[in-house]
Formats: structure tokens, C-alpha cells, sequence
């Protein structure tokens, strides 16, 4: 799951990069508005975290324009701020934020709140996904497919297969692959053999568990997620 940090403080910043990365998280980081306004044109986030208080202005505008934008429908929205007062609170949910947390916060608090978020986004507030008979368990991150447990999924495999998931029967290409897993770090990328690998990996483990195929290729693009 891909998470983009827009909040001015470096030292916060780093912070909360650091613990979500360890708990398993893709970070980006934004320091200005500008800066977080790219990164929102041209890539996807499962959930954005916004200060409303920016070098370069306020966050409530870049709120409103990310809620106004039709491909970030997806996006689930967290304010941080150091603002308590209830006009700021109101004003965030009505430009479209799913949650506001005030500093300082608890970074556990924090995580809790990203995870809700996505889960109420992506799968309507469901512990547990069904696509098929595949059956996943966004708490234990335990998959199975007719009650067999799929082999231990690595992060990136696991993220891959959410990823499907999230978009069934629609044709994602290597390059949309890449940058949901790796961000910013697939523009350096030659090839995509890391995503070929991912795949394959991903392919095998459903396999062994007696899956059906679930992952077509499509030539020359990408690959489909469908039964």
C-alpha cells in the first residue's frame, strides 16, 4: 500500500515515513504544496496524509483539488494538523477528508487510522476480501483459496495481489505495476524484470495452494486479474 506524507516539519516527516515503511508501508514524502501536487498529478496513493499548513499555502486548497480530480477517487485522506479548533475539522470532511488527527499523535495511532482508512475505501470496511474463491484476511494478511492456505506472501507479493484485487478484470501495465510497488524509484528502472518476477512468484504460490489461474497476461502491456 502506497502512502504520500505531505507535512512541511522534515523531522515529522521522517518520523512517520520511517514507522509506516517498517510496518510495511511505501512511503513518498512532499514538502510543500507544489511539490505534493505533481506527485498527486502523475501518481496514485492509497491514502494521503495532509497538513493543512503548507510553506507555499494552505493544504485545504490541494484537499479540495484532489477531491475535485476523478481518477483520485481512490485516494483515502488523513489531515494532520496542529489545528484543533472544530471549524477546521468540519471544513476537512466537507473538502473531502476521511479522517482528521491532530499533532501530536501517537505514530501507532496514526497507522490504525491509514489502515482503516484504506480498508473502508478499497473494500467497503471489510476484514475479510472475497474475490472467487480466494479469501483474504486484511488483518492477518493470511490469503486462501478454498479454505488452503497460499504460502507466505512477501510484501511486494502481497501488495501486488491487493493491488489486483482493488482492480478486477482491468488491464494494469507494467509501468502501473511498477510504480504502485516501487514509486518514484520505477523511473530508474531499465526493464521490468523485478515486476515479471513478482508476478511469476505470485502466480506459483496461488498455484500451490490449488488456485485457479487469476492472472492473464495481456501481450505486450500488462496483466488482467479475473477469474
Amino acid at each position: 500500500m502506497k502512502i504520500l506524507i505531505i507535512e512541511d516539519s522534515t523531522d515529522l516527516s521522517d518520523n512517520i515515513n520511517s514507522y509506516l515503511t517498517d510496518a510495511g508501508y511505501l512511503c513518498e514524502q512532499a514538502f510543500s504544496r507544489e511539490e505534493a501536487r505533481m506527485k498527486i498529478l502523475f501518481y496514485e496513493y492509497d491514502c494521503i496524509l495532509l497538513d493543512i499548513t503548507l510553506p507555499d499555502g494552505s493544504g485545504l486548497k490541494l484537499l479540495d483539488d484532489i477531491s475535485q480530480s476523478p481518477n483520485k477517487t481512490h485516494s483515502g485522506i488523513i489531515i494532520i494538523s496542529a489545528k484543533d479548533s472544530l471549524d477546521d475539522r468540519i471544513n476537512g470532511i466537507k473538502l473531502g477528508a476521511d479522517d482528521y488527527l491532530v499533532k501530536p499523535f501517537d505514530l501507532s495511532e496514526l497507522s490504525v487510522r491509514i489502515f482503516s482508512v484504506i480498508r473502508r475505501r478499497q473494500y467497503n470496511g471489510m476484514n475479510i476480501v472475497k474475490y472467487g474463491n480466494l479469501k483474504i484476511d486484511t488483518l492477518s494478511r493470511k490469503v486462501l483459496f478454498n479454505d488452503n492456505e497460499v504460502p507466505h506472501l512477501s510484501s511486494k507479493e502481497y501488495d501486488l495481489l491487493m493491488f489486483f484485487l482493488s482492480s478486477p478484470k482491468r488491464v494494469l501495465t507494467k509501468e502501473t505495476l511498477a510504480e504502485h510497488l516501487y514509486g518514484d524509484n520505477a523511473d530508474v528502472f531499465d526493464n521490468f524484470n523485478c515486476i515479471y518476477a513478482h508476478v511469476k512468484k505470485l502466480k506459483n504460490k496461488l498455484r500451490e495452494a490449488g488456485s485457479d489461474n487469476y492472472i492473464h497476461s495481456v501481450y505486450g502491456v500488462g496483466y488482467k486479474f479475473e477469474e
